[in-house]
């Protein structure tokens, strides 16, 4: 069976989808709305990103979720969040760079970017659930180009009116197909969609 490309993100009602974990996870552009995730706890999250953990076998992150991960995880082996850094530090994880001279001191990890449809078409082959998490940047890429299976939005009460989007301004017209979706406490929300071919058309209400 042929692997997928999961994208998981945790957003906004406004799309937003920067640094949801932490203040100093990414202040670029001036965001100042960092950790805007931790102070929603929701139970169903928790339960949803560990049921996908169940089946998750490599890694696909931009490089600076990778530098974020590569900094933390390999610490974090024990206690309630244990389980995510043994699962993290054992499975391979791709890095999307253009940099061929980057060093990548995680276990495990493969710089991709080079031929990027063609890696994945290789990951797919190799793995059976290959996951994205955050890189929000990197995400805009595999969008674009819909070289992924399933895009994984949690979705939080909250608008910040500022910060880098799921679908921002000037984003590559796409139609997707709603195949799941679920509310959590909290009021969270989890949409699953998959790619459709074609770009929207447009048409006249009720013509």
């Amino acid at each position: 069976m042929t692997g997928r490309i999961i994208i998981d993100l945790f957003t906004t009602l406004d799309g937003v989808a920067q640094a949801p974990g932490g203040p100093d996870e990414d202040t670029s552009d001036g965001f100042r709305f960092g950790g805007w995730q931790a102070t929603l706890p929701s139970q169903a999250v928790m339960r949803s990103v560990t049921e996908g953990m169940q089946t998750l076998d490599a890694l696909l992150l931009g490089r600076r979720t990778y530098d974020i991960f590569a900094g933390y995880w390999p610490e974090h082996t024990t206690g309630p969040e244990g389980f995510i850094g043994q699962l993290f530090n054992r499975v391979p994880k791709y890095v999307a760079s253009r940099d061929a001279g980057i060093e990548l001191g995680w276990q495990g990890s493969t710089r991709v970017g080079d031929d990027l449809a063609a890696e994945i078409a290789g990951m797919r082959e190799r793995h059976q659930d290959v996951h994205v998490i955050g890189s929000v940047g990197f995400v805009q890429t595999l969008l674009a180009e819909q070289l992924y299976d399933e895009l994984q939005l949690w979705v939080y009460p909250i608008v910040l009116g500022q910060g880098k989007k799921v679908f921002p301004d000037g984003a590559r017209p796409a139609n997707m197909q709603l195949v799941h979706a679920e509310s959590g406490d909290g009021s969270t929300l989890l949409l699953r969609y998959a790619p459709l071919p074609g770009e929207p058309t447009t048409g006249i209400m009720g013509g």
